[in-house]
């Protein structure tokens, strides 16, 4: 089942591993700072397509950052990786 607030604990903990601020995710998903915080708290999540950017970004699986699996490599490579 979704919990935003696991989504956004993923999100937080790839984020900090990447030492990566709130601010360069904002730029990268075309959010102000403050939504990306929302998001990490679990008070608000994000479209289909920011999710993507976020996988993309990262190089995890859509399935791990919705709580699906706690596998975060994605099980398929993109038709540009291939």
């Amino acid at each position: 089942m979704f919990s935003k607030e696991l989504f956004g604990q993923r999100i937080s903990k790839i984020r900090t591993s990447q030492n990566e601020t709130q601010a360069a995710l904002a730029e990268i998903l075309g959010v102000k700072k403050n939504q990306v915080s929302e998001i990490e708290r679990g008070n608000r999540t994000t479209s289909a397509e920011r999710i993507a950017l976020i996988c993309q970004h990262y190089k995890v699986s859509a399935d791990y950052l919705l709580g699906l699996t706690d596998d975060p490599e994605p099980k398929y490579k993109a038709e540009t990786e291939a």
